[in-house]
């Protein structure tokens, strides 16, 4: 088999981003290299014969076929797609069509209907939820915590800011996070505004070396990035989270996905990103 990466194609009338997801989902399960392309907004005749060119041609170019993962609703734009030199997995055929014949429904076929609609309101809890996990990022502001869905602790750097984020733009969780710092250690206590909200309380901890590797990279040769000192704050974090009892995983080795689908099973929230 040849080393050199086979060329993915992401084809979509929107930005593309539901088919790319897909993409990674499926193309993870096999152990060779691929380089993606993305092409979104095809949503004209004009942009789709582009798309085919350039589709064709890396065929050409490379004597193989590219893949092609599609989400597109316009019929004729999809046809078009359809004829190229590659092998195309259209999602909206593969999916959309069973669900019609099971559910006895017509789809909507709605271009970027997903995202399209900015005022609903799972669009404006997310960008609340995100601004609040901004408000609230890394200690900032104890003001309105009740508000939160979550708080996560943990010692700095161990994944709490991207989680947040991650938690706020997908699902509308608002959340806010807190840095358990050596001060926090020296009284044995957490930071007194989270007192009131034990319930809300989610502790992410990381491996020592990871830790430090990370540190490094933001402070270089510091007494925070030290390998010591990054298993005492990190022993002393869990031994804190325990005598609480406050749940905790370690992020080392877990995706942000990953992360987020246990805290949302812990806090049994049930919003979606519908």
């Amino acid at each position: 088999m040849s080393n050199k990466p086979r060329t993915v194609f992401i084809v979509s009338d929107g930005t593309g981003i539901t088919a790319e997801t897909f993409s990674h989902s499926i193309l993870a399960q096999f152990e060779t290299n691929f380089k993606q392309i993305r092409l979104p907004f095809v949503n004209t005749i004009d942009k789709a014969h582009q798309a085919l060119s350039e589709i064709n041609q890396n065929a050409t170019k490379f004597g193989e076929k590219p893949i092609v993962f599609t989400t597109l609703v316009n019929p004729e734009i999809n046809e078009l797609i359809n004829s190229s030199q590659a092998m195309v997995l259209d999602m909206f055929h593969t999916f959309v069509a069973p669900l019609e014949i099971e559910l006895q429904l017509k789809s909507t076929h709605a271009m970027g209907r997903f995202h399209q609609n900015i005022e609903t309101e799972s669009y404006k809890n997310r960008i609340e939820a995100i601004n609040f996990s901004l408000a609230h990022d890394d200690g900032q502001s104890h003001k309105n915590l009740e508000e939160a869905d979550v708080i996560l602790v943990g010692v700095s750097r161990s994944g709490k800011t991207p989680t947040c984020l991650y938690l706020a733009m997908q699902y509308g969780i608002k959340s806010a996070n807190y840095p358990l710092i050596p001060d926090d250690f020296e009284r044995g206590e957490l930071p007194s505004e989270l007192h009131k909200y034990f319930p809300k309380l989610f502790g992410l901890t990381i491996e020592a070396q990871r830790l430090s590797q990370i540190r490094n990279e933001r402070r270089p040769g510091s007494k925070y990035a030290a390998l010591e000192n990054c298993r005492y704050e990190i022993n002393e974090a869990q031994a804190m989270m325990d005598r609480h009892s406050i749940p905790w995983l370690s992020s080392t080795h877990k995706s942000i996905e990953e992360i987020a689908t246990t805290i949302l099973q812990i806090i049994k929230s049930d919003k979606s990103i519908y």
